[in-house]
């Protein structure tokens, strides 16, 4: 597989290292940081959540291309940012879409700017793949709504069965990954393992 210049591991690591954590991110918009905090309050982990994730073994960089003006940022940014509080070996980081277009650019899905879309590196920034901008349960619960006879209330919150079922398809998400890594023949001959 040939990745383009972008989206080598070079370009990935400069990309990264300037890339933002979660409070400096929450902190370029003050007035739309509070519903992500809001948000980050809502979402647990539960305890085998925590197990699983603070099992993993090889460190993970992750990127993650949003928008904090973006309502399904909103909501999954703060799933993502307690998925990374689970591990020492998650490093999430947080990059706007429109300001680091060229990324985007590359990044996209179903041929549009979405977000968010989480890119997974392994250690050395090597590209593992990405996944975004909504997890099958969220576009199941989107599909029930909006498919249906009636569409939802614009604004309305987010039930805690959706809100249960999209963090674990994120979970799923970065076990996935995770597995990945520890499987890669490449990194277990690094590692000895």
């Amino acid at each position: 597989m040939t990745t383009t210049p972008i989206l080598d591991a070079n370009s990935l690591h400069e990309t990264f290292e300037a890339a933002l954590s979660w409070e400096d991110y929450l902190a370029t918009d003050e007035d739309r940081a509070n519903r992500w905090r809001e948000f980050h309050e809502r979402v647990g982990l539960d305890e085998d959540q925590r197990t699983l994730i603070g099992g993993f073994g090889r460190r993970m960089p992750v990127l993650c291309v949003s928008g904090i003006w973006c309502g399904d940022c909103v909501q999954q940014g703060p799933m993502l940012q307690r998925i990374a509080e689970a591990s020492d070996l998650i490093d999430l980081r947080w990059v706007d879409r429109d300001e680091h277009a060229e990324l985007a650019e590359h990044v996209k899905i179903n041929a549009g700017l979405r977000v968010p879309t989480v890119i997974f590196m392994a250690e050395d920034f090597e590209l593992l793949g990405w996944f975004g901008d909504r997890t099958l349960s969220r576009y199941r619960a989107m599909a029930a709504k909006n498919l249906g006879p009636a569409c939802p209330v614009p604004g309305a919150p987010l039930p805690d069965d959706e809100l249960a079922a999209t963090l674990q398809d994120w979970i799923d998400e970065f076990e996935r990954f995770q597995l990945m890594l520890r499987l890669s023949p490449r990194l277990r001959h690094r590692h000895g393992d």
